[in-house]
């Protein structure tokens, strides 16, 4: 494997020194796997819905289609509608059909199943792999221009900038920083083409449409969460926590990324990214405390 280096900038700007960066970086780029990758992680957050079970037949509909009755109790060859009806009025004929998908305020024929499984399964290794193929998306600048992002002339991908801008908590200061680095282009481009939403999902909170832009990667946003929430368009994420989907938004790779120092040796130091290092990391540690508390067996045979 090759590893490659990175240029790590000051947050004045200035090139400070150079870095090598993990083996994530050297990855594969596989469209297709990262395209699983992202309808596997969207589809495991869907919510299940059905309507109540009762909707549309909580009534006293009924449909007689017994030919012996008077014409007044039956619901047949009346000259009416072979539909259930309400018993809401002297004879069951007067009332309204009701309790079947054909009539007004009815239930829905075919309406969502709360059985029915949304969550697309993909393997373990391959979701990490379409995480580390993602990763090295965001240093190839071919993705990237392609993504729609704007990169600065003769830049080098990806942007590596000193742990020092993990410490900032100020808005202006992030500006200034993307601005020196020449990122805030970008940011400029996605906010001109910020519009309103088009739809009922105005009522709901969500009034405005945004792309995406410039993903910081930290090791620590406790910080650096703050200070850049407000600008559009930017995101925050941590190196421990990283999945094709925050990398690729729409399962479209070659993210516009500035990575801090931290968050490159998190990657280096071979933290996995992704929820299923914590399950791994939990097994290991059950596994240990197994192997300590098992009593060797006794010698086998009488005592003399």
């Amino acid at each position: 494997m090759i590893f490659m280096k990175a240029d790590v900038f000051s947050v004045e700007g200035k090139k400070l020194h150079e870095m090598e960066l993990p083996g994530q970086f050297s990855a594969q780029y596989n469209e297709g796997l990262i395209r699983r990758a992202v309808l596997a992680i969207q589809s495991a957050g869907v919510q299940q819905k059905a309507p109540y079970v009762l909707a549309g037949r909580h009534n006293t509909s009924v449909y007689v289609g017994a030919r012996g009755k008077p014409a007044m109790y039956r619901g047949i060859n009346v000259e009416k509608a072979r539909k259930p009806r309400l018993k809401n009025r002297r004879f069951l004929i007067s009332g309204q059909g009701a309790g079947i998908p054909a009539v007004v305020g009815g239930p829905k024929a075919h309406p969502p199943k709360i059985e029915k499984v949304w969550e697309e399964k993909i393997n373990a290794k391959e979701k990490k792999a379409a995480t580390e193929s993602a990763i090295a998306a965001t240093g190839n600048i071919a993705l990237v221009k392609a993504r729609g992002h704007l990169v600065p002339e003769g830049a080098k991908l990806p942007f590596v900038v000193e742990q020092k801008f993990e410490d900032i908590s100020r808005t202006k200061d992030v500006v200034a920083v993307l601005e020196k680095l020449g990122l805030f282009a970008d940011v400029e481009k996605v906010k001109s083409k910020r519009k309103i939403r088009a739809g009922k999902g105005k009522k709901r909170g969500r009034v405005h449409k945004v792309g995406k832009s410039v993903l910081i990667i930290a090791a620590d946003t406790s910080k650096i969460f703050r200070a850049e929430r407000n600008i559009s368009g930017v995101e925050v994420a941590e190196a421990k926590g990283l999945n094709a989907d925050i990398l690729a938004p729409g399962a479209t790779a070659g993210r516009l990324a500035l990575w801090t120092e931290g968050a490159i040796k998190a990657l280096a130091e071979g933290i996995k990214t992704g929820p299923d290092s914590a399950k791994k990391a939990k097994a290991e540690e059950k596994k240990a405390n197994v192997k300590e508390n098992k009593k060797p067996k006794e010698a086998k045979g009488k005592a003399k």
